[in-house]
């Protein structure tokens, strides 16, 4: 698994991910570390069938017992089902996670780590000094669904919005929007519910001050690109599957 600091000045952001030696079988993600003053989160920490090399990347940036706490966006199996082994290696970590999906994350195995439930508006994530917000984005897929926001890096770590499917061959950052379009246009039509949630997330993310937005599957977005993305987004409509004009 590849490993890349995107930011380093006060504190950093890792990212991991582009595995080339996952199952094809498998998607391939991002996941993100925080470390502040020798304190580390771990953001969607990703699926257990990645858990020994994400393990093996993240101790050459951080010993174990500095990682102290998990961020996780929402339930699915590739951003926390990890957990269970998170769990032995990381005890006395505790884990931020929607209250809604609590008793369901916790499925995947959690002895020893201690839930936080998010409330719905979100909250401050505080990372040794560092405060993280935790921003809103319910059915941007999941009912209950969080991103996280840096004011000082200026990176928002946006979870399903943005994704694309790609190789893990694929570049680290998005090179040309327009190419990159179509890699993103189904999985976001599909997976995406409410058009209502999406333009409320929208108008919530226009009023930050962002550098890179992350998504945890495909490129980041830099610079220009993220208000292109959030042009295109709100003109897209969301939560199709199977129309009536399809059928006839």
């Amino acid at each position: 698994m590849k490993s890349q600091v995107l930011y380093n000045e006060k504190h950093k952001w890792v990212c991991f991910g582009r595995d080339p030696g996952k199952p094809d079988s498998i998607i391939d993600s991002n996941q993100y570390m925080v470390i502040n003053n020798n304190k580390a989160v771990l953001i969607d920490p990703g699926g257990v069938e990645l858990f020994a090399p994400m393990l093996s990347s993240v101790v050459k940036h951080i010993p174990l017992e500095q990682i102290t706490q998990i961020f996780a966006s929402h339930q699915d199996p590739d951003i926390i089902s990890s957990l269970g082994l998170w769990d032995q290696v990381i005890p006395d970590a505790k884990l931020h996670g929607p209250w809604l999906w609590e008793s369901f994350i916790t499925h995947f195995g959690m002895n020893n780590i201690t839930y936080d439930p998010i409330p719905d508006e979100g909250k401050i994530l505080d990372v040794a000094g560092l405060s993280l917000q935790l921003i809103p984005a319910h059915y941007l897929h999941s009912s209950g669904n969080f991103h996280v926001y840096d004011p000082i890096a200026k990176i928002l770590f946006s979870g399903d919005v943005g994704a694309a499917l790609e190789s893990t061959e694929s570049p680290l950052y998005v090179e040309d929007f327009e190419s990159h379009i179509p890699k993103m246009k189904l999985f976001h039509q599909r997976w995406m519910p409410s058009n209502a949630a999406k333009n409320d997330w929208i108008k919530r993310v226009r009023k930050l001050d962002i550098d890179m937005m992350m998504p945890q599957h495909g490129r980041i977005f830099k610079g220009d690109d993220i208000t292109k993305f959030l042009d295109w987004f709100e003109k897209l409509p969301v939560g199709i599957a199977v129309s009536e004009s399809s059928l006839s």
